[in-house]
């Protein structure tokens, strides 16, 4: 069944992957995205499909949110500052954005009564803190706090049991572990979640709430400091200069494809099993940091080596990967691209593609902060 779909921040790089996929299953799409000059330095993107209904403006702007939601269907909530670095400076930004454009996302499909089919809502791995652990002296599981600056400004990276000292290890991190914020990102992401959950249950609107892990791919915005680390990296790779790794680049983390993220969407929406239900969403295969700028550098070519800094910056985990039991369960997800595959797609449009390295500019603005060190 043809449905009319409203992707808020639909512009950008998840958001226009899926588009492209509701495209391609016939669904008609209308994005609504403010096309922020630090994502869209250039404007409206060239790979955002013509077939797209494009919708410029404010996910705070009632006035907007009337107009996007009229006809609609089922709404994707993608609309975000996206960055924990930059959300412990730009707190005001973050929080207008993310917690605010939700509030008035809802308070819009409220007084509108818009008749929605769905609400589907983009959250984070972030809001968990730190992931799941065990400790093999204790023999027993660990949910340990989040490391404090003096932890981190000591070089004291790794997580120890607190009855005997034992480095913890990592392990899956399903959706009942406590959230322990540690960043205004992850407040905003955890606000976002919340706030519609409990719209849904309180009108009767289905609503799903995917946590997505740490997503890569083709369109991720090469120039922005604060995207994803693979595209970080790899901005540095194309400019001739050695990817920066924070801590000792051993810190673990899920990435996933966003072709997978797109499939897990898909069914999101079709599966009223997840209604109701927060889901994580990755690839339930851990890889280290510093593996990822191997990998990077390796598909690219290129013979330059990762700079492991031994700095910290505030609001990092250490280790944290999905769980993806309630995935398989409640939407039949598993994912599809390994990392192989997914880094090579992502090395073959890099080269095609030209990026103004800012990392030295991401670094300078969080010391002057004094947000790493």
């Amino acid at each position: 069944m043809s449905r009319r779909i409203l992707i808020s921040g639909g512009a950008g790089f998840v958001g226009s992957h899926l588009a492209d996929g509701l495209l391609g299953a016939g669904h008609e799409v209308r994005v609504l995205d403010a096309l922020n000059t630090q994502v869209h330095p250039n404007g409206p993107p060239a790979y955002l499909s013509p077939d797209v209904e494009l919708m410029t403006g404010d996910v705070r702007d009632p006035n907007c949110l009337k107009q996007a939601l009229r006809g609609v269907d089922v709404v994707f909530h993608f609309a975000a500052c996206v960055g924990v670095g930059q959300s412990m400076y730009e707190i005001s930004r973050y929080m207008s954005v993310n917690t605010g454009g939700t509030a008035e996302l809802l308070q819009a499909i409220l007084d509108n009564k818009s008749a929605l089919d769905k609400l589907i809502v983009a959250s984070s791995m972030s809001i968990y803190g730190e992931g799941r652990y065990y400790c093999s002296a204790c023999d027993k599981a660990a949910a340990p706090p989040v490391r404090t600056t003096a932890q981190l400004k000591a070089g004291q990276w790794d997580l120890r049991c607190e009855h005997c000292g034992t480095v913890l290890e990592p392990r899956p991190t399903d959706e009942s572990k406590p959230s322990e914020i540690n960043s205004f990102y992850a407040l905003s992401k955890r606000d976002q979640e919340e706030m519609c959950l409990i719209f849904g249950r309180t009108y009767g609107l289905p609503v799903t709430a995917l946590r997505f892990f740490n997503i890569y791919g083709t369109r991720q915005a090469l120039s922005n400091p604060y995207t994803g680390v693979a595209a970080i990296f790899a901005s540095r790779l194309l400019n001739g200069q050695a990817p920066l790794v924070f801590e000792d680049g051993e810190q673990m983390r899920d990435f996933v494809s966003v072709h997978d993220i797109v499939r897990a969407n898909m069914l999101a929406m079709e599966r009223p099993e997840s209604d109701g239900e927060v889901i994580n969403i990755g690839s339930g295969n851990p890889v280290s940091i510093l593996q990822v700028a191997q990998m990077l550098a390796g598909s690219l070519n290129s013979s330059i080596a990762p700079v492991v800094t031994r700095k910290y910056r505030a609001g990092d985990i250490r280790h944290c990967y999905a769980d993806l039991t309630k995935a398989r369960a409640l939407l039949g997800y598993a994912p599809k691209v390994t990392h192989e595959e997914g880094f090579s797609e992502l090395a073959a449009w890099l080269s095609k593609q030209q990026a103004e390295d800012r990392a030295e500019t991401m670094l300078k603005e969080l010391s002057a902060y004094g947000l790493t060190a």
